[in-house]
């Protein structure tokens, strides 16, 4: 016998389960059984993919047996087994990246932490919370040896030879003197149907049956028989108006791992030149691992009911990610490999019209229920721009789905909307891109749209800066920043006005671009401001402040040097005042204060602090 130690998570993971998760206990079989048909799909995949497999006698089945008298709790599968090298990699260890900070967010309420155990893999030791030891012993399929892998739930675990005639695995859960509900075969029959009920195997359990007698007056008999407890149907399979809502959602539970109810789900059924099924979830929460570069994609593929794999990421793009479910393909062969995967044509005919019945589901959503949309753009909506920067193919669809925040309402709206409401002869949809909400609301950018009356959509989040400078039109509409040189002509009032301030300001336009040379493109009249003496602008050509520090976050630091342009008010009192001034000192340290000032607004860091705290200083004395 062999003594291992736990890994430092999973050590960390036990003490939880043991002491702080104590809502929803029940959980621990579904994870168990579920466990249980992974080992049987990948048996099953190489009897029928791999010549050495192809012989292997097996019963594909899950049996579950109580045992009162000595307190245990059995889960046998004959799967394809683990070795000594298995037990240790897949029972001592966690080997997905992002431990640590799971186990963290396991400190939290008992409630949210429960229903991240099986998202995480990690649903064995949720069997912990029942028991105060466990057994597990078992046989890969085509090797000689058995083992049995055994732990209390302290800091180690033992490993030894062991004897079993068939392979697969055998897990035997010692319950807790206060967890002998566990022991009931009612209970345990509730937990199968509740969450297990479209395990594609057969469970059994051993359940009395009473026999009737058959002589007349006689009283009848019990019978202990194995009983098959769930109904081992793919649900994706049978036709949708035999399926109840609770059927629906049970079986969401059982593959997504999550303890709510989904949000929504998708069920689609095609016949013709391409045969397949597919039932797709939305759930109501993003999975924790939603925006990790490792994310665990959602959708298992099988072929003709036979599960090939449910870790590829090419199944759904990357901006559907948060989408759990199955696809089941005819036309594919059993034994189709990750590379033919990624090439072939069937599949990606599947996958393109499934990405399209999606979109085209929320789309309709939208339409019909904007209150539940909204609350599913609120979570998901992030993910979904992702779409617009690589799925050119359904860039308009995508565009249709996203919802905006607006410097006119409360609401969030859709480019459609904001078309709708379009001024008369406003020529282009304007945005603004920001790190919140409150700062773009009174960025002083926006001030002339305010004064017109004009829409502009606030951007505030990270993504938007990357995604929405690709889309340069909506309904042959083009969009526009606020920040950007070329919507000048769009938003001047009065041109002749205009012209004219530009003659009287030519002068302190000159020294003001000398004095700020090393720090702005160019120093010009605005026609955006009503109210702040500046802000800046960008070339159209040139990244602005936010597509700048995005680019510097995905590991572009080698940019070249890209100077903002400074726009003057002319009807401010500041520059009013300015412009009759023939002190030079007192010119160049108001320049550096609009400019910094104006960065300010835009939030940007002020370079040299210590200059704007000695100039700011100064006005201040002379104020006083």
């Amino acid at each position: 016998m062999s003594k291992h130690k736990f890994q430092t998570e999973v050590t960390q993971l036990l003490n939880l389960m043991i002491h702080s998760l104590y809502s929803n206990k029940e959980i621990f079989l579904r994870e168990l059984i579920s466990n249980a048909s992974d080992a049987l799909d990948k048996l099953n995949y190489l009897s029928l993919t791999d010549e050495k497999y192809k012989n292997i006698q097996y019963e594909p089945k899950i049996t579950i047996t109580a045992d009162k008298k000595a307190n245990t709790l059995t889960i046998e599968d004959s799967g394809i087994g683990m070795n000594e090298e298995d037990l240790i990699n897949n029972l001592g260890t966690i080997a997905k990246s992002g431990t640590k900070s799971f186990v963290e967010n396991l400190s939290g309420d008992a409630k949210k932490d429960s229903s991240l155990i099986g998202q995480f893999g990690v649903g064995f030791y949720s069997a912990f919370m029942v028991a105060d030891k466990i057994e597990v012993l078992s046989k890969k399929a085509m090797e000689d040896d058995a083992y049995l892998w055994s732990s209390s739930a302290d800091s180690d675990y033992s490993i030894k030879k062991a004897k079993k005639e068939l392979h697969g695995t055998t897990i035997t859960l010692h319950i807790k003197k206060d967890e002998s509900e566990f022991l009931e075969s009612y209970r345990l029959e509730s937990i199968i149907k509740k969450y297990s009920n479209h395990i594609p195997f057969g469970i059994y359990m051993d359940k009395e049956e009473y026999i009737p007698s058959e002589e007349e007056g006689k009283e009848g008999t019990t019978e202990i028989k194995r009983t098959q407890i769930n109904k081992a149907s793919a649900l994706w399979r049978v036709a949708k108006s035999a399926i109840k809502e609770d059927e629906y959602k049970d079986f969401y539970k059982q593959i997504s791992h999550d303890s709510q109810d989904p949000f929504l789900w998708i069920h689609t059924k095609a016949e013709g030149t391409l045969e397949y099924s597919t039932l797709f979830y939305i759930p109501k929460n993003a999975p924790f691992d939603l925006f990790r570069v490792d994310y665990q994609p959602g959708v298992k593929l099988y072929v003709k009911r036979v599960f090939i794999t449910d870790d590829d990421k090419e199944l759904m793009p990357t901006y559907l990610r948060f989408i759990r479910g199955v696809i089941d393909a005819e036309d594919l062969p059993l034994n189709v490999s990750r590379e033919i995967l990624q090439q072939n044509r069937t599949l990606t005919a599947i996958k393109k019209a499934s990405v399209k019945k999606i979109l085209s589901e929320l789309n309709k959503l939208k339409e019909n229920e904007r209150e539940k949309y909204t609350e599913f753009f609120k979570t998901f909506g992030k993910v979904l721009k992702e779409g617009l920067y690589s799925d050119y193919e359904n860039k308009d669809a995508l565009l249709d789905l996203m919802l905006f925040k607006s410097s006119k309402k409360d609401t969030l709206i859709s480019l459609k909307e904001y078309k709708e409401d379009m001024k008369e002869n406003q020529k282009s949809i304007y945005y603004i891109t920001g790190e919140n909400e409150a700062m773009l609301k009174n960025s002083p950018l926006i001030e002339q749209f305010k004064k017109q009356d004009i829409e502009v959509l606030l951007l505030d989040e990270e993504v938007d800066a990357i995604v929405i400078p690709t889309v340069f039109e909506y309904d042959k509409t083009p969009l526009k920043p606020v920040n950007h040189s070329d919507i000048d002509e769009e938003i001047k009032e009065d041109k002749e006005e205009v012209k004219e301030k530009e003659e009287k300001f030519a002068p302190l336009l000159v020294k003001m671009k000398e004095i700020l040379k090393d720090e702005a493109k160019d120093v010009k009249i605005s026609s955006r401001l009503s109210d702040s003496p500046s802000c800046l602008i960008y070339d159209k050509n040139d990244p602005d402040f936010q597509m700048q520090q995005m680019l510097k976050q995905m590991g572009q630091n080698n940019l070249p040097n890209i100077k903002p342009i400074l726009e003057i008010n002319p009807n401010h009192e500041i520059l009013q005042k300015l412009s009759n001034i023939d002190d030079q000192t007192l010119l160049y340290d108001i320049s550096f204060l609009l400019l910094d000032q104006a960065k300010m607004q835009e939030g940007m860091k002020i370079d040299d602090t210590i200059s704007f705290a000695k100039r700011l200083n100064k006005f201040i004395a002379k104020s006083l």
